[in-house]
């Protein structure tokens, strides 16, 4: 029997609003063509005023999470001071970057959204599969359903619009990924960060989508 491995093939999105960063993602993990999870979060906070959402193998996410937070907090101990939004992204690209290139049997593919407020403002950055960094002026979208949040975008985004303004369209860009994406599902979650810091301000079940 063939072995699945458990995957957030997923919607994720991240919204650059005049006050705040918005990261939204759907709940749903796969194996396969099973359901394997209902529950998953896939945006996590990183450090004070920084989050990052997940795509792709869920031993992959969850080991260079671990190697991200050890890092973080051991150059800040050094440095004594906290890392800039760009610094945290540059160094998970660097993780990245080795771990598709590392020999392996199964190539793991990973995809993360990073958003954070520093001394220079808000930001966000798409770390691609192969480590490539791309900065964001107005929203990024990843995973398997990303393709049916993209149309919403591209027709709804603002470059002016509020936090609030963003995380009604990060719902609507979800739930369209959601009734078109077999991996999309079960629920949204959705985090703002802003002058406050990291807030989850939507923990959603769904019972829409395709089953």
């Amino acid at each position: 029997m063939e072995e699945k491995t458990l995957k957030t093939g997923t919607t994720t999105i991240g919204l650059v609003c005049k006050d705040g960063i918005i990261l939204a993602a759907d709940k749903r993990a796969t194996a396969g063509y099973m359901v394997a999870e209902k529950k998953m979060d896939k945006i996590f906070p990183i450090d004070d005023a920084i989050g990052i959402t997940t795509a792709g193998s869920v031993s992959e996410v969850q080991l260079l999470l671990k190697l991200m937070k050890a890092q973080i907090k051991l150059t800040k101990m050094r440095a004594k001071k906290g890392l800039t939004v760009k610094e945290v992204t540059n160094l998970l690209a660097t993780y990245v970057y080795t771990n598709i290139r590392r020999p392996s049997m199964i190539l793991a593919i990973t995809g993360f959204l990073v958003a954070g407020k520093d001394s220079s403002g808000f930001s966000l950055y798409e770390v691609g599969i192969d480590g490539s960094v791309i900065k964001a002026q107005d929203y990024r979208t990843d995973g398997s359903g990303s393709v049916f949040a993209l149309g919403v975008l591209e027709n709804e985004y603002k470059q002016d619009m509020s936090v609030q303004q963003g995380i009604e369209l990060a719902l609507k860009a979800i739930n369209a990924s959601l009734k078109r994406d077999a991996a999309t599902g079960n629920g949204i979650d959705i985090v703002t960060i802003t002058n406050e810091g990291y807030k989850k301000v939507m923990e959603k079940e769904i019972n829409t989508g395709i089953y």
